[in-house]
């Protein structure tokens, strides 16, 4: 198992479906997540012992969010590293929180009204797991289970949900390594619903074959690969540590912006619809230190949230900042998605 941590690198490519969420409030939201999570683990072919562990952890995860957990929701995703393929859950809630998430974490810790019972069985069963919580704010919980040995935690990874009512979500978000260039895309299909998810799909497909370029140069691929579909807003960032530099380009309505403690430095999009209507890309950079988080969300998430709000965030998994901003700033009248990324020191 690996502790509760921040996130090193992982060295490929991450592929995150969209996955599910549930709202867990009554007993019976928890059966139908653990019955889901096995179905899952029969398709990614998880195996038997590690699909019994899988049914725990979300039976536990599920269960402590109907017991002591306010307004809250669980996403079961696959998630896939290399030639690998695994299950993750975030759960997320709005309190009570917790005040030492590290002492929750340990078998027979309990506190009456909070989320620590039930953590220790599942940091024994998982793979890898992080969380973090703020008392009277609410808790952030991510577990992935593996078949075998797992990745190093993922040095970039997004959150996304779909409009209310709506079966698929038309935000998006995609990692890669090239020759050493660490790059993220966020994405914004127009609209919402199936076409806006195909213009995204297509956005992120194009993305992971796009050639090794700077920003400018993969977003302009992007924009000519996509002009099938209805369009979308995209941003890239390349987090490049040696040079102390974040490069970013992108077209329409994407939120960037570079972390630093209780700092938050905005990072600029340009006017336009890729795949449809552009000026020149231009290419931005903007100063990245060592630790420096970057974080990007498409315009179903509001600017209305600070760092400071969540003391000790940016040193845990870049999921759970994710999970946490999302939960937060989300807007349920739109699509939304949230990127996170921290490139190694």
């Amino acid at each position: 198992m690996v502790p509760m941590s921040g996130a090193p690198v992982l060295e490929s490519d991450q592929v995150s479906d969209s996955g599910t969420w549930f709202r867990v409030e009554v007993t019976s939201a928890a059966s139908a997540v653990r019955r889901a999570a096995e179905r899952l683990a029969a398709q990614l072919n998880l195996g038997e012992q590690r699909t019994a562990d899988l049914a725990i952890v979300a039976a536990e995860l599920a269960s402590n969010l109907v017991k002591h957990a306010d307004e809250g929701l669980l996403l079961l995703r696959p998630v896939r590293a290399d030639e690998q393929a695994g299950v993750e859950l975030i759960a997320i809630d709005t309190g009570p929180g917790m005040i030492d998430m590290d002492r929750s974490a340990t078998d027979g810790h309990s506190t009456a009204g909070t989320l620590g019972i039930g953590l220790g069985a599942i940091v024994r069963q998982a793979s890898w797991f992080d969380a973090h919580s703020v008392p009277n704010r609410g808790t952030t919980l991510a577990v992935q289970i593996w078949p075998e040995t797992p990745p190093k935690p993922f040095w970039a990874a997004g959150v996304n949900r779909p409009l209310a009512g709506e079966a698929v979500s038309g935000d998006g978000f995609a990692s890669r390594i090239r020759d050493g260039r660490h790059q993220v895309l966020l994405c914004d299909g127009l609209g919402h619903g199936p076409l806006a998810a195909a213009a995204t799909a297509a956005a992120l497909n194009a993305f992971r074959a796009a050639p090794t370029a700077p920003p400018a140069e993969v977003v302009e691929h992007l924009h000519r690969s996509i002009r099938h579909t209805r369009g979308a807003a995209l941003a890239v960032a390349e987090l490049d540590v040696p040079a102390a530099v974040v490069r970013f380009a992108g077209l329409g309505n994407i939120a960037g912006a570079v972390l630093e403690g209780e700092d938050r430095r905005g990072m600029v999009s340009l006017p336009g619809i890729a795949g449809h209507q552009r000026r020149t890309v231009r290419e931005y950079q903007y100063p990245l230190r060592p630790g420096s988080t970057v974080v990007m969300h498409s315009d179903g998430v509001t600017d209305r949230w600070r760092p400071a709000d969540y003391p000790g965030l940016l040193g845990r998994a870049p999921v759970l900042l994710a999970a946490t901003v999302l939960r937060d700033a989300g807007i349920r009248r739109d699509d939304a998605c949230v990127l996170a990324a921290r490139a190694p020191t």
